[in-house]
Order: C-alpha cells, then sequence, then structure tokens
C-alpha cells in the first residue's frame, strides 16, 4: 500500500513548485493526524515554517476554534466525503487571529483506501496575515480581538487600542469622534474599566434627547421647591457619577446655555442643581462623544470654543467600518462567538458569497448594523455556514446591478474607484493610500464618503493636494 510517510509523492518537486505558486495554503495527514506536506504559502498564512510543521499534529500549529467538535478534515477522513468553502479562526503563533475559507477531502492511495486529508485554505481577512511577522510593531496584536472587545487589523484603530489603557488610567478628559454606530460608548465603557475608577458607577446621558430645562435637571438635578412638582431633591447624572465616570453621548446637541455649565464643571469640578443656593463638588471623569463636526460648529458659532478646548485634551476618532473592511471577518466571529455562548446555535460561520456580500456593503449603520445582520442571519440559519439567502434584503440587494450600472462612468466615480483601489492596495492603510494618490487625507475622506449623509459637496481637485 501506498503511503505518503514512505516515499515522496511523485514528481515530487514539480508538485512543491505548482502548489507553492498559488497562495491558498495547502497540508496534508495521515491517518494518525501528523502532517505530512505543509506547503509555503501555508507556511505564510499561518506563520509556521513548513519545515517545523511536517511530523507534528494538526491541532498543535493551527489551534483553531472548536478544532475536536468542528474538524473538517475528520469528517471528509471518517465520513469519506469533501467539505467545501467552510469560515474558520486560526491561531497564528505570534497570538494573531484570521478568518480562513478552508476546503477538505480524504487522501487515498492507488487503490481507493483512504490513507489521510488534504486540506486547502485561504485568508480570507483582506489584510495581511503576516504584518506583525514581518516586523511592525506595537501593543495590540494584529487581527486580534482585544479584552474589552475590540476586533481590528486597521492600523488606525490599532494605534487608539495601543494607547487606550494609558489614556484611561489618567484622569484626562476624553473626547470620541465617530459616525453612528462606530463604537464610542463601547470605548467609553473600556476607558471605564481600565481606569482606576473601575470600581465607581459608569452614567451615560444622550445630550440631545431631552428638551433644554428637562436635560439641565437630568445633568445637575434639583432642589425640591425648584419647580412645580418638585417635592423632594433628585440627583443628577453628575452627582449619581460620583466617583466614576460619565459619558456625554451626542455632546454636540447640548444646547448653548447648558454648554457654559458643562464647562464650569470641567474647570471648577462643582455644578449647581437646579433651585439649589450652593455648587455641589464633582468628583467625576468626564468622557464626551459626538458624530458631529465640532470644529466646524465652533466656526459657526453653535459650539462653545472654550468647552471644545476642555473636552479635546485626548481625542480618539472611530473609523467607520466601510474604511477598515478587513476587520469586517473578525467583527462576524467576534459576534457568532457571541451568540454561541448565549444561545444554543450551530453557526460555523458564513459561506464565501455572503461573506463577498458584506465585505462589499457600505455599512452605514457601522459596527452596530454588521451585529443586527449577523443576529439575523443567525435567528434565519439553522446551522451550518450562514448563506446568501440568510442575510437581510438590502445586503442581498448587492448581488444584483443598480439601475445605473450602465451609465458611463463620471468624474466623481473614477475617483471613488481610484481612492478605493490605493486604500485596498495599500492593505487599508489610508496615509499610504494618500501618498500614492498625492493627495491629503481630508480629500480622501470626502472621496470615500461620497454621498453621505453631511459631507460636504465640494470640487475635488485630486491632481494638485499634497499629502499631510
Amino acid at each position: 500500500m501506498y503511503h505518503p510517510l514512505e516515499k515522496p509523492f511523485p514528481c515530487t518537486s514539480l508538485c512543491s513548485f505548482i502548489i507553492d505558486s498559488v497562495g491558498d495554503g495547502l497540508f496534508t495527514v495521515d491517518r494518525d493526524w501528523n502532517i505530512i506536506f505543509f506547503s509555503n504559502s501555508a507556511g505564510h498564512i499561518t506563520g509556521v515554517d513548513p519545515d517545523k510543521a511536517v511530523g507534528r499534529k494538526c491541532w498543535e500549529v493551527f489551534r483553531t476554534e472548536g478544532c475536536a467538535e468542528n474538524c473538517v478534515l475528520r469528517a471528509c477522513i471518517d465520513e469519506d466525503r469533501k467539505i467545501a468553502n467552510r469560515i474558520m479562526m486560526v491561531e497564528r503563533p505570534d497570538g494573531v487571529r484570521i478568518p480562513v475559507s478552508v476546503s477538505a477531502a480524504p487522501l487515498k492511495d492507488q487503490d481507493g483506501n483512504v490513507i489521510g486529508g488534504v486540506e486547502t485554505f485561504r485568508d480570507i481577512s483582506c489584510g495581511p496575515a503576516s504584518k506583525r511577522a514581518d516586523g511592525q510593531k506595537g501593543g495590540q496584536k494584529d487581527g486580534q480581538c482585544t479584552p474589552e472587545g475590540f476586533c481590528s487589523r486597521d492600523p488606525n484603530l490599532e494605534e487608539i487600542l495601543r494607547i487606550l489603557p494609558q489614556v484611561a488610567q489618567s484622569e484626562a478628559t476624553v473626547l470620541l469622534l465617530g459616525e453612528s454606530g462606530t463604537g464610542k460608548e463601547y470605548f467609553a465603557h473600556a476607558i471605564h474599566n481600565l481606569s482606576s475608577r473601575r470600581e465607581g458607577p459608569f452614567v451615560a446621558l444622550n445630550c440631545g434627547a431631552l428638551p433644554e430645562l428637562l436635560m439641565e435637571s437630568e445633568l445637575f438635578g434639583y432642589k425640591a421647591g425648584a419647580f412645580t412638582d418638585a417635592r423632594r431633591d433628585k440627583p443628577g447624572r453628575f452627582q449619581l457619577a460620583e466617583g466614576g465616570t460619565i459619558l456625554l453621548d451626542e455632546i454636540g446637541d447640548l444646547p448653548l446655555p447648558l454648554q457654559g455649565k458643562i464647562l464650569r464643571v470641567l474647570q471648577e469640578r462643582v455644578f449647581e442643581p437646579l433651585g439649589g443656593v450652593a455648587g455641589v463638588a464633582a468628583d467625576v471623569r468626564v468622557i464626551a462623544a459626538t458624530n458631529r463636526d465640532l470644529e466646524r460648529m465652533v466656526a459657526e458659532g453653535s459650539f462653545r470654543q472654550d468647552l471644545y478646548y476642555r473636552l479635546n485634551v485626548v481625542r480618539m476618532t472611530l473609523p467607520p467600518l466601510r474604511e477598515r473592511r478587513g476587520d469586517i471577518p473578525l467583527l462576524i466571529e467576534h459576534c457568532l462567538g457571541r451568540r454561541r455562548q448565549v444561545g444554543n446555535i450551530d453557526i460555523q460561520g458564513l459561506s464565501p458569497e455572503a461573506m463577498r456580500l458584506l465585505l462589499a456593503h457600505r455599512f452605514p449603520g457601522n459596527i452596530r448594523e454588521l451585529e443586527n445582520i449577523i443576529e439575523y442571519a443567525s435567528i434565519l440559519c439553522t446551522g451550518g455556514l450562514i448563506q446568501v439567502e440568510h442575510l437581510p434584503a438590502d445586503v442581498r440587494a448587492c448581488e444584483h446591478p443598480s439601475p445605473d450600472a450602465d451609465r458611463p462612468p463620471t468624474m466623481e466615480d473614477i475617483r471613488y474607484q481610484g481612492a478605493v483601489q490605493a486604500v485596498e492596495r495599500n492593505n487599508g492603510n489610508r496615509n499610504a493610500a494618500c501618498r500614492d494618490l498625492g493627495i491629503s487625507k481630508d480629500t480622501l475622506r470626502r472621496i470615500l464618503n461620497r454621498g453621505e449623509p453631511g459631507q460636504a459637496d465640494d470640487p475635488l481637485d485630486v491632481s494638485n493636494q499634497a499629502w499631510t
């Protein structure tokens, strides 16, 4: 009986050359799960030297989640069948976790006897799998979910995650900027949980949710008799957050008169309840968040400049999901992992077609929208892989060309496609894309955000902009 361990494959050199010329990783195992062949591409994706992989058990190399229960090769060998396009997470030796699309088949001898298995896998993370291995420095490992629940391969967001512990340990006021759904409140919670105030309360208030008078009483509380029906003292959010952290969400919607009172709290650490005659000390750390352009509001006079500077001690701008598409597979796996913990679901991942649609989706609702999509699909999918038909209708609509698909491209279309290709060519690094295109970061942002609400409709001259 032919056995791969006893003698090399026929035409070994030619086979190895062909296998190593493609980007997909390939490896084979015998019936005892010993790796007997490991391609160079497999080594590049997994971060494991092929020479060191051969002879080891496959689970020692891949460290795949749920390996014992969901082993693709075991199902192929035991059931003598092929399996295609299974989405799984593989952990590299440096701790990086990457999503891969796996296909496998039983390995047979010339008599048809199953003597092992062969598996191919493709990195579907839309980013360089070995960036850390290539020498990039940083505290946050590429492509990994942090204990606080953040998953990213985006270099800009990784820098924020790197400094997050130091920022949290300080008492500095933090300003979180970003579109709705980018995770500003999650970051505020993380800052609180990593700080020395973690044992204290975390209190959040939407500054645009109530009329001015009610908002003032919510922020600072009131004394009995301050107004009709005020029969007893009521503490405000600043008092409830004593010794902890308060999140002033949507700070850009705060009326001007209240902006002055927030400024006093930041400057003097004192506030006055409605109807009160004495100031109350505020031992509270302030985090503010908004999806509005505060600098433009300052220029227009709708936001106080002195308050802006008081808030803007540490500024963190969270990029929208469409600018960090390489994070989508990581976030999907994170969402599915949480749903596996709280519910009895047997969902292994997404089919390549479903993943392709999500990678092409613009996500106006950002991470919050992605979480809702995965929850919706998990309800419809009874097990195995989430398919296209399990996705919401607006995501599935990307399968079909729009009515404008046949119209000639406009200059705006050409600029947008060029910008997208430059970002993809630089693995999501927008600064590098700016250098390639010879434009500024603001210009690139406007091009990528075309058609989004609130974006300026400026004429864009991409030929003469200098990179800054």
